[in-house]
């Protein structure tokens, strides 16, 4: 298995797909049903089968990733090498709080109002040990997927 097996309720959620997954290998819902009943090992590889499927066509898409405290903001741009990362972090007393899901250009804005300094950092490296497990582990860890990177981009043009 390369990631994790899904969840009962992630499966749950996936019920449609799945039943297509079965379909595709032949397995009908009443041989899914027995199957479970006389040979729950194989059952439960083709769940991990499935979870990998899912997580790898979910990795494949993913472009940018971020990680949100309240005093910091990581933005990820995955490339299909390397992984490149604007982060932006608060310092000072201020009240601003980046977990609490604003506009990207209000919360800028609010930032500066608020006399608090702003430090803006990059870095990049190469994916360990590859791309697709190093984003899981990030999924993992909490980061999430960023549609379109709205922030990455803003953060790349004060850069």
């Amino acid at each position: 298995m390369k990631y994790r097996k899904l969840h009962k309720d992630e499966l749950e959620e996936l019920e449609p797909e799945f039943i297509r997954f079965l379909a595709a290998n032949t397995v009908t819902g009443e041989d899914w049903e027995k199957l479970k009943e006389e040979d729950p090992k194989k059952a439960e590889g083709l769940i991990e089968i499935f979870s990998d499927l899912v997580f790898d066509k979910i990795i494949d898409g993913i472009e940018y990733m971020e990680v949100k405290t309240p005093k910091d903001y990581k933005t990820f741009h995955c490339q299909k090498d390397k992984i490149y990362l604007l982060g932006l972090k608060v310092e000072g007393q201020t009240t601003f709080d980046f977990t609490k899901n604003e506009d990207p250009n209000e919360m800028m804005a609010r930032i500066q109002n608020s006399g608090a300094k702003l430090q803006l950092y990059s870095a990049e490296k190469s994916y360990k040990p590859n791309r697709e497990q190093e984003l899981f582990r990030m999924l993992e860890s909490g980061a999430r997927i960023s549609k379109g990177g709205e922030m990455y981009k803003m953060l790349q043009e004060l850069k």
